[in-house]
């Protein structure tokens, strides 16, 4: 394990899913400041991607935006992400972390994925000391 600053791993995973933004109409914004951790910059990034991925595909179908920040919250390091995409209800949250659960809203339309990287996000955290959390906004 290495430090690892979560910021930058935030930026490498915008850079990656800025064309299906720009592609989509889906604004990525949000402020990043340092956030160390001590971790597999590979693997974070990978987390990083598949979170802004799902927020970018995952949104309205035009006009949306896609917000990742990265901070220090009493000691903790975090990477939020949250996007103008339907509300998943709050019964369902659980569900998004099972391997091939996928949610298909009529209003994104999105069917790309075969419903493993929210799964796969989430045990990488675990491994990490960290955790992955949904809220309906």
């Amino acid at each position: 394990r290495k430090p690892v600053d979560l910021a930058e791993v935030a930026d490498r995973a915008i850079d990656q899913a800025r064309s299906e933004a720009v592609e989509k109409n889906v604004e990525i914004r949000g402020e990043r400041s340092a956030a160390v951790v001590q971790g597999n910059g590979v693997l974070l990034e990978r987390i990083a991607l598949n979170l802004v991925q799902n927020a970018v595909r995952y949104n309205v179908a035009e006009d949306g935006w896609v917000e990742v920040t990265t901070s220090l919250q009493t000691g903790q390091a975090l990477l939020v992400v949250s996007n103008t995409g339907p509300v998943v209800p709050a019964y369902e949250i659980d569900n998004l972390f099972e391997p091939f659960r996928r949610l298909r809203t009529e209003r994104t339309g999105s069917d790309k994925g075969v419903g493993l990287g929210l799964s796969i996000a989430r045990s990488v955290a675990r491994a990490h000391g960290g955790r992955i959390i949904a809220e309906p906004r």
